[in-house]
Parts: structure tokens; sequence; C-alpha cells
């Protein structure tokens, strides 16, 4: 079993940053690689950006050039620094584990909560 434990979220004005922080617990040894996602209201939920166990990295589109995502294995803690933030990133962000290869991102069942980041104009 893993536990994944997300924080960092809060309220923010356009262009302003965030990190959100992702913290892993319980078969950690288990997790190859941590992504996160977005929800916003109305939408589907999708992948921001992952990270693999050797650091290996994706981004979609949207968090090309503005997000970072980074880890650190001995606290077993995954980071999304997000920078020039605009109001369209406001979602509930997420984090899961999965699988990296291939240079995608395979998403499982190990969801956190998540952290709400909203980003007001």
């Amino acid at each position: 079993q893993v536990q994944l434990v997300e924080s960092g979220g809060g309220l923010v004005q356009a262009g302003g940053s965030l990190r959100l922080s992702c913290a892993a617990s319980g078969s950690t040894r288990s997790i190859n690689a941590i992504g996160w996602y977005r929800q916003a209201p109305g939408k589907q939920r999708e992948l921001v950006a992952a990270i693999s166990r050797g650091g290996s990295t994706t981004y979609a589109d949207a968090a090309k050039g503005r997000f970072t995502i980074s880890r650190d294995n001995a606290k077993n803690t995954v980071y999304l620094q997000m920078n020039s933030l605009k109001p369209e990133d406001t979602a509930v962000y997420y984090c899961n584990a999965g699988d990296y290869y291939s240079g995608s991102y395979y998403g499982t069942g190990y969801w956190g909560k998540g952290t709400l980041v909203t980003v007001s104009s």
C-alpha cells in the first residue's frame, strides 16, 4: 500500500508562484514514478507533470516552461514548482503513484486527496 499526501496549495495572484509537495509513505520502494494531475471545475483530470525514480520527466504542454517537477528520494517527496501562474491553472492538484517508461507516465489507482490551487486575476 502507498499513501500520498499533497500540500502547498493556496490562493495566489496571477504571475505568482507556488510549490506543491507530495509526500509518499508505505510501500515507497514499489513506486516507480509520481505524477501530478489537476482537475478544474467541470473538467476532466489531466496530467500536468511526472517524474521517474531516476529523474526522467514529462510535462503537459500547458506546464512546459512554467512548472518544474523534482523529487527528493531520501524524503520520499516529489515537488511541483509552479511559476507564472495563470487563472486557468486554478484546480485541485493531485499526486499519483505510477510507472514511467518510453517517455510516458502511466498512472495507477494510488491517489492523494489533493490540494487546491486558486489563481486570481
